[in-house]
């Protein structure tokens, strides 16, 4: 029995904190920027003489794969009322590591789909979800359709779906540092004015889905990414939002664990080529190095001269491949 499965990644957040839900208790959520491109991809060849815990990955030293693995194979055998079996695990993908961009849940969630698969299994997203946090303790919201969600992340369920899609916008991509690991990152207390504070700009962002304003979209991640300074204390976060108005972005998203970075505008703003261009020149000359340009709606058209904004216009795709793989550091906070 062999199966397939594949995850996608994310550019970050939109917003992040700490959110009452609908029992009112407080849930660590957050609402994730879907981005196409990069993902991972495993493969998953079951040994049915095998004990359960007798699995192999490559490459070595996948952990949460492997924990993922085990844990959907005995998923998989109560539903179908077999017994569970190890097997062999190969992974491959092009995400880079320790950016904030889901690497670590884009593989567990891609282990899972083909354990899964290959137990004849579907499992539904809120399954996938739930065995993504037992696997690595935290996951983000990689397995559902890219629509906007508050997403506990700790608890894998869904607070609340804003709506089918984000507002228009295109995303400048950038890098404010090397690889995080997330672990290391000193915990962030919420008091009661916090969590208000949260919740408008969780208010705000309905309204952004709602009424499709891309510049209501940028002023929540804006928000957002501010507050997560508290924790982050990126040096050059200060330079992004200064590139950003001078550009006319309509605001700035980060990774709130890690530090991939995006500058929004509107796909409707006039000269957006020329200002994509001069986005690009500000922050390759402030050291923020280009990534890739993307959009948040596949009905807007990305032309290929928006994927080589940067100087060098070969190195705004490989920038963001340079390192790839799964991170054991991807936990979100």
């Amino acid at each position: 029995m062999s199966g397939t499965g594949h995850a996608p990644c994310h550019h970050g957040e939109i917003l992040q904190g700490v959110f009452l839900d609908s029992a009112g208790r407080r849930c660590a959520a957050l609402v994730t920027l879907p981005m196409s491109g990069p993902g991972s991809h495993a493969t998953f060849t079951a040994d049915p003489g095998a004990p359960p815990r007798d699995l192999t990955v490559f490459p070595p030293g996948r952990t949460k794969a492997l924990r993922a693995a085990s844990l959907t194979a005995e998923e998989c055998a109560r539903r179908r009322g077999t017994a569970p079996c190890g097997g062999v695990l190969t992974l491959t993908g092009d995400i880079p590591v320790g950016l904030g961009m889901g690497s670590s849940t884009s593989d567990v969630i891609a282990v899972v789909r083909a354990v899964a698969d290959a137990f004849g299994t579907a499992l539904p997203p809120d399954a996938v979800a739930r065995l993504a946090v037992r696997a690595e303790l935290a996951s983000d919201p990689l397995m559902l359709d890219g629509r906007p969600v508050l997403f506990a992340q700790r608890e894998g369920r869904v607070l609340e779906v804003l709506g089918p899609a984000l507002p228009p916008a295109v995303v400048v991509g950038c890098a404010l540092g090397g690889p995080v690991d997330t672990l290391s990152l000193p915990a962030q207390s919420h008091g009661e004015k916090d969590v208000r504070a949260y919740a408008r700009l969780l208010a705000l962002l309905r309204r952004a889905v709602a009424e499709g304003d891309t510049g209501l979209l940028g002023h929540v991640a804006t928000a957002s990414a501010r507050r997560a300074q508290r924790v982050l204390r990126h040096e050059k976060f200060d330079t992004l939002t200064d590139i950003a108005d001078h550009v006319g972005a309509v605001g700035v998203q980060i990774a709130h664990s890690g530090t991939v970075a995006g500058l929004l505008f509107s796909p409707t703003a006039p000269g957006l080529r020329h200002r994509l261009r001069q986005c690009a020149r500000a922050l390759d000359s402030n050291g923020i190095p280009v990534t890739r340009t993307f959009t948040t709606s596949t009905t807007v058209k990305e032309p290929p001269e928006w994927t080589s904004t940067s100087r060098n216009p070969s190195a705004a795709p490989t920038s963001y491949a340079s390192t790839t793989g799964s991170s054991a550091c991807a936990s979100r906070p």
